[in-house]
């Protein structure tokens, strides 16, 4: 049995989801876009003469994205996505974790997989030959420490079903699915495959909005999958719940929102964050950031830090300080890996 797996926590999820308890040896698998991350300093003159969503993300061709990459300036690589972020960050709060993603046989699928390993992130999934390269998300972070994200998925979109190894998604207490990925159709259906597995075993499954999903008719999907009950724990920020449901006030979002899910948790930048759960609603403030920097994984690290908590069978309210403390040391330096003892800092 692996750490975190304590027959409690066990019981806590499967009441969430109604479901059997089985036993299980993984605390989380996550699937989501396999991503290496190219960060780079800017001005906001860079930005703006090329119509960049600053502070925002936008998805670019391959030809666009070595034309931006050529006129950025010195960069750094590093592995990234939404949810392969999140799970560093839970490894690094000493949980046991898995993480399903398509890179391509090439040199940043190399850099991919070797960050992820070498984090203790369990990865797997074989490479496939390219062309589509992998993935590589090109990031602006200007002085205000905002970072404006330009992202070509490259095969990270190219994830389909047969990638899935069914009995690792059974024997981990949460499945955790990136909203990134939602979009194309075989990542969208691996997913949904991995959730009917995940809860066919009696397991928490765990959904993270993204801005990606103001694309098309993106929205509608997630919300079907919302509505009718795939999910347990729904994460988001502000702007991407009002998105989703519709609603312009916090609390008629989370009115909405809470009918379908049991946990719902939503992240409020400067002012804290919120989750609903079992008819409470906990509200904590965002702790003191001596000096943000680079706000690049903030919300990712945000789910991981609530996760750690609710595999180690925290309340509520310590599981969104969790979150909190871990978002709040990514904020504090470049990049979406965490510099401090995580583990430590959070008190697992």
């Amino acid at each position: 049995m692996g750490r975190g797996a304590t027959g409690v926590d066990r019981l806590s999820f499967a009441r969430l989801a109604n479901l059997p308890v089985t036993s299980s040896n993984l605390d989380i698998v996550a699937i989501g876009d396999a991503i290496v991350d190219v960060i780079a300093t800017t001005d906001d003159a860079f930005v703006d003469e090329r119509g960049l969503p600053r502070g925002g993300m936008q998805l670019l061709t391959a030809s666009q994205a070595d034309e931006l990459y050529a006129a950025m300036g010195p960069a750094r690589e590093i592995s990234g996505g939404s949810a392969a972020n999140s799970m560093a960050g839970a490894a690094a709060l000493g949980l046991e974790v898995a993480f399903v993603g398509q890179v391509a046989d090439d040199q940043l699928g190399d850099i991919f997989a070797h960050d992820m390993v070498s984090l203790g992130v369990r990865f797997e999934t074989p490479p496939l030959p390219a062309p589509p390269p992998t993935g590589r998300c090109l990031i602006l972070v200007t002085p205000d420490a905002q970072r404006t994200m330009n992202t070509c998925p490259g095969a990270s979109h190219e994830l389909t079903p047969a990638a899935l190894d069914a009995e690792l998604i059974r024997s981990a207490s949460v499945t955790f699915l990136e909203g990134y990925l939602w979009g194309p159709e075989c990542p969208r259906a691996a997913m949904l495959e991995a959730a009917r597995i995940a809860r066919s075993a009696g397991r928490t499954v765990a959904f993270t909005l993204s801005e990606s999903l103001c694309i098309g008719d993106r929205r509608d999907g997630v919300r079907g999958m919302v509505e009718a009950g795939t999910v347990d724990i729904l994460f988001g920020n502000e702007d991407e719940v009002r998105h989703l449901t519709g609603c312009g006030d916090l609390a008629d979002c989370i009115a909405q929102l809470s009918q379908h899910v049991a946990t719902l948790v939503i992240t409020r930048g400067a002012s804290g964050a919120v989750a609903f759960e079992n008819g409470e609603r906990v509200d904590i403030a965002a702790p003191r950031v001596e000096r943000i920097v680079d706000t690049t994984g903030a919300g990712d690290l945000f789910a991981a830090g609530f996760l750690a908590g609710r595999c180690r069978g925290r309340p509520l309210k310590s599981c969104l300080e969790t979150g909190a403390l871990a978002a709040a040391e990514i904020i504090s330096h470049f990049g979406a890996r965490p510099e401090t003892d995580l583990k430590e800092l959070a008190g697992l």
